[in-house]
């Protein structure tokens, strides 16, 4: 969608595209500075593989701080980005036809990595009754012999659906029946929540299980920094070690320029992630009660992370103004950007359909124009 969109946008039309995850707020001051002040020092030369020793630091500090997860220097590491963490941690593990259980709706590269790797997706389903939450009979379910891993990720892309520290204890009691399952723990939305419990990391939740808990993280959505590519995890010593070898003999270390750039956003202050809580918390409010008003779809409310995933099944079998048949939610997607120049994404691509996920990272008055040209989509089928 985002290259339809740019397509488009070359021929002279104005496209108002919803379809990346991508924050609209600059990087903090300080980082851009941090980075500047690094390469004008020199250090500008080949990272250790595993992030350098200021990152690692800091990495660590803001996971005991924050998280309640003290780790040694040997259980973190930095990639580059949030993806190359998942990527080493699949890579170093998975043999063909293991099995990695991922509930539905999912980030799409869970499973696209799995199967670049041999593995298996498993993918309980996460329903919109429940606010698109996992039960631990479906976890419970999902498992099976050749389960390697299971991936949680909360706040949820595309859902924005949470998890409450109570909900993961139900989940670690599912994963002590089963000690040769692996959890990685993606939270790399975990400062974007806006109502209900606060952010939980499951190690610190069920410490008996940590031993085979990886948790990730990263700079990207919290602090603005998607271009400047560093990710992060904590986990068992043997795991990063494995996960460092990967990366050492695919990318190396992740730019020591981002990296001095993600030190200061760690140790800098809180203001720019409320600001961007409380700006995201309005403007999903905006887009979720425009959503409900329109005919045929539906829409719970994400509780976190930046975008709202509606439900169009009242949309199906139904003829766009334009003439095209709306049989599927990819149909719908097309439709909606051919006829009103909005790019959204379809729910095929993160395994349950028929749904959309809209990104409500831009200024107010580009969603309210997006939700307007949707519905007047909306209203013209027949």
């Amino acid at each position: 969608m985002a290259i339809r969109a740019r397509a488009l946008r070359a021929h002279g039309t104005r496209v108002i595209s919803l379809a990346l995850g991508e924050p609209d707020f600059a990087t903090p001051p300080e980082a851009v500075e941090a980075a500047h002040d690094a390469a004008l020092a020199g250090h500008t030369k080949y990272p250790p593989v595993d992030g350098t020793p200021a990152l690692k630091a800091a990495v660590r500090a803001k996971f005991a701080r924050e998280n309640r997860l003290p780790f040694e220097d040997a259980e973190v590491m930095v990639g580059n980005g949030g993806k190359q963490m998942l990527f080493n941690a699949l890579m170093a593990t998975l043999e063909p036809g293991d099995e990695v259980v991922i509930p539905a709706p999912y980030w799409a590269s869970y499973p696209l990595i799995t199967q670049l790797l041999g593995g298996v997706p498993v993918h309980p389903q996460c329903p919109e009754a429940l606010e698109f939450g996992l039960t631990p009979e479906a976890l419970e379910a999902a498992i099976a012999p050749r389960t390697k891993w299971v991936i949680l990720n909360f706040p949820n892309n595309p859902t924005g659906a949470t998890c409450s520290a109570e909900q993961l204890r139900a989940y670690a009691a599912v994963l002590e029946r089963h000690p040769q399952v692996w959890v990685l723990c993606d939270e790399i939305y975990e400062h974007l929540i806006y109502d209900g419990p606060p952010h939980a990391s499951l190690a610190a939740v069920a410490p008996a299980l940590r031993d085979r808990i990886l948790t990730i993280g990263g700079v990207s959505k919290t602090y603005a920094m998607t271009g400047w590519r560093i990710g992060y995890g904590g986990g068992p010593a043997p795991l990063i070690r494995a996960m460092t070898t990967i990366q050492g003999n695919a990318t190396s270390g992740a730019s020591t320029i981002s990296q001095a750039a993600a030190v200061a956003a760690l140790e800098g202050g809180p203001e720019l992630v409320q600001v961007m809580r409380v700006t995201y918390r309005r403007r999903r409010n905006l887009v979720v009660s425009a959503l409900r008003a329109m005919r045929g779809v539906t829409c719970a409310m994400p509780h976190g992370a930046f975008y709202a995933y509606p439900g169009i099944a009242g949309c199906i079998g139904r003829t766009s103004a334009g003439g095209t048949l709306i049989a599927t939610d990819e149909d719908f997607a097309l439709a909606l950007i051919e006829e009103q120049h909005v790019a959204v994404v379809q729910g095929a691509a993160f395994g349950m359909s028929p749904y959309l996920r809209l990104s409500v990272a831009s200024d107010d008055d580009t969603l309210l124009e997006a939700c307007a040209r949707m519905s007047v989509f909306c209203d013209g089928l027949r």
